[in-house]
């Protein structure tokens, strides 16, 4: 079982990306808690220089209070993570964590069906991205 989704997005550029994956998050009821500029990091930190590349902490709040409820120290995997980079062809790729996956160490039956259903709407973001990808 692979630990995440993607697909590509042609004739965009990463700030245009980042709005569109933003905004098919909040059309699956997905709002970005937090935003992680890994390349400026890289720089700031270690002076190192890297492709665009950012963490999007994506969090539907119906669906994490469930998870929650069902597992009161789930919160160390929360928010689900979407990453959109810039490869070296500059190239936009959107990656997703995939729930069901990263839960399945967790041996709880209502935590697994809340992961499913969160996975279906991840899935959705990507499909609105690049519906014939």
């Amino acid at each position: 079982m692979s630990y995440y989704f993607n697909t590509r997005l042609e004739n965009v550029t990463f700030e245009e990306a980042i709005q569109r994956v933003t905004d098919a998050l909040q059309a699956e009821g997905f709002g970005v808690l937090t935003e992680i500029d890994v390349q400026a990091t890289l720089k700031k930190k270690l002076n190192v220089d890297f492709r665009k590349y950012r963490i999007l902490g994506a969090c539907n709040p119906p669906f994490a209070y469930q998870a929650l409820q069902a597992e009161d120290k789930i919160g160390t995997m929360l928010p689900c993570n979407v990453v959109v980079e810039e490869n070296t062809a500059g190239e936009i790729e959107v990656t997703a964590v995939d729930p069901v996956a990263s839960m399945a160490a967790v041996h709880n039956d209502q935590l697994k069906n809340i992961a499913e259903e969160v996975r279906k709407k991840l899935q959705q973001v990507l499909h609105r991205l690049a519906p014939n990808h």
